[in-house]
């Protein structure tokens, strides 16, 4: 960016035609994002405050940002934070940035709970499996104040961005976190779930080669790449399920489109479930599929 006016506004048209110029999506919203980080100040207070100047040390921070940017570096990861669920949450590198379209796991979840359809709607226990950054444990502890939570991740740096997130809600005494590869946290104890909800790695390795580079080269890698087809994770999480839901408790994964129809017949397979459905996202795509333990198979 060259010097034009130094003031917000000017700054910010100045941010804008740079990013846009340089192939940034979204360049507008981007240029205000990022210099409401700067400045410390809510996007809505950068308009109020248009002719506020910029002293030399925020028009430098302001220009590494915007560097930073060029590079294809996630915002999420340049500012720090991700909304989920209307509440925010920390996001750091070498753990996944929490989509929108994960908010149907926690919506559908509550549709479940707020209809007595768990076998213990009271106090239910809900198991988050590769919670990631803990968005969907978090946002269920949030609204579900009587139920009990474990959230499991492969990833130690995951883990501890997980209870950083869970002490900024001041939930970290709500939630059990367990490290280690799907279900092996979980091997030698005897606890059994009313709801396992997973957002497992589900792009196949050939697509990742083609994700953008702010996902292929910034995100991790072993929380996208769901292998072959893509369908690795999903199918081990629907087979092993079982041993750990509760006689009539819920499982609920996300996953692409193009997977869900043969997740469904995977459900049949196994002959563990008695009801299973796919639901739609908000872009009318279906995005996630949930099925109901048969009230006759027991847990491990």
């Amino acid at each position: 960016m060259t010097q034009k006016n130094w003031a917000i506004q000017g700054i910010l048209n100045a941010a804008t035609e740079f990013l846009r110029d340089n192939g940034i999506e979204s360049p507008r919203l981007c240029a205000e994002v990022l210099l409401s980080h700067q400045l410390k100040k809510t996007r809505v207070e950068l308009y109020l405050e248009f002719d506020q100047p910029l002293n030399p040390l925020e028009i430098a921070g302001y220009r590494s940002l915007i560097r930073r940017r060029l590079k294809r570096e996630p915002l999420q990861y340049i500012i720090g934070h991700q909304e989920f669920w209307s509440l925010d949450f920390l996001v750091s590198p070498g753990v996944l940035i929490p989509r929108p379209e994960t908010e149907l796991l926690v919506e559908e979840a509550l549709k479940l709970w707020k209809r007595n359809l768990f076998s213990d709607s009271r106090h239910p226990k809900i198991l988050d499996l590769g919670t990631g950054s803990g968005v969907i444990a978090i946002s269920l502890a949030k609204e579900i104040q009587n139920a009990t939570l474990w959230a499991s991740d492969i990833s130690f740096k995951a883990l501890a961005l997980a209870k950083d997130n869970a002490r900024h809600h001041n939930l970290n005494r709500r939630i059990t976190f367990r490290q280690g590869d799907l279900w092996q946290p979980f091997s030698n104890s005897s606890v059994s779930f009313d709801l396992i909800l997973s957002n497992p790695p589900y792009i196949p390795s050939e697509a990742f080669k083609a994700l953008p580079p702010e996902v292929r080269c910034y995100e991790p890698q072993i929380a996208l790449d769901g292998h072959e087809n893509g369908m690795y994770f999903i199918k081990k999480i629907i087979e092993e399920s079982e041993m750990y839901l509760k006689p009539g408790g819920w499982l609920l994964i996300e996953m692409d489109p193009n997977q869900t129809e043969i997740a469904l017949h995977h459900i049949d397979s196994t002959q563990s479930f008695s009801y299973k459905e796919r639901r739609m996202d908000y872009r009318k795509k279906y995005r996630l599929v949930m099925a109901k333990k048969r009230v006759d198979v027991v847990s491990k």
